[in-house]
């Protein structure tokens, strides 16, 4: 592991071993944060899994029926049939903080009070299967949203899940260690310096102490 390119003074160390304890302190946050993502996450996607089950299950069953449909009434018929929608759905796209993750929050608001108001024609020239078509899609659309609310949540937690992990491991692996190993280098040389003074005086004095003996 390369060193801090510092002086070895006690200033230095100071300020290193504050910078320690900042270190760490930031890799348990960042440890927490990341686990806490990875569990919202992994909840997301479980539910991302059944959301798509349900919504493909009932495309397939519109497709059904509407191709069952399709092939007893004619196109002018269907077209006529579908033209003037009588329900009208409008989306507001809000924001939510999760863990520093900015995820959207569908809100849905229908132009008629009764959601279930979605048939545009009446039931006399129509066929039954139209019918259960258009209540198929009808039933999937909130999961649809929501399916696609949770899709791009997870998408952003993901993103943020990665960049966490490579901060905590840039921490763990590399910062931490380099400044556990230069406090430690520089406290052995201030270590050495202590013992060379020291070793020093003893000497300085020792000459002193002959010098003075010798007047004697």
């Amino acid at each position: 592991m390369a060193l801090l390119n510092v002086n070895p003074t006690r200033m230095e160390l100071t300020n290193l071993k504050r910078k320690l304890v900042t270190a760490r302190r930031g890799h348990k946050l960042l440890k927490d944060k990341r686990d806490e993502l990875m569990r919202i996450f992994l909840d997301l996607v479980r539910e991302n899994k059944r959301l798509r089950r349900r919504v493909e299950e009932g495309i397939i069953q519109a497709n059904e029926h509407m191709s069952i449909a399709r092939s007893v009434m004619s196109d002018k018929s269907l077209d006529i049939a579908l033209m003037l929608p009588t329900q009208d759905m409008t989306l507001e796209v809000k924001e939510k903080n999760v863990m520093s993750v900015i995820i959207p929050e569908f809100d849905v608001t229908y132009k008629r009070a009764d959601e279930s108001d979605i048939y545009s024609y009446g039931f006399a020239f129509t066929s039954s299967d139209l019918d259960v078509a258009v209540k198929s899609l009808s039933d999937i659309m909130p999961d649809m949203i929501r399916l696609a609310e949770v899709e791009k949540s997870c998408a952003l937690m993901a993103d943020e899940i990665e960049k966490t992990r490579r901060r905590v491991n840039a921490l763990e692996h590399v910062m931490i260690p380099q400044y556990e190993e230069t406090i430690k280098f520089i406290t052995m040389k201030l270590d050495e310096n202590e013992r060379s003074a020291t070793t020093r005086l003893m000497k300085v004095k020792d000459m002193m102490l002959a010098k003075a003996y010798n007047y004697d």
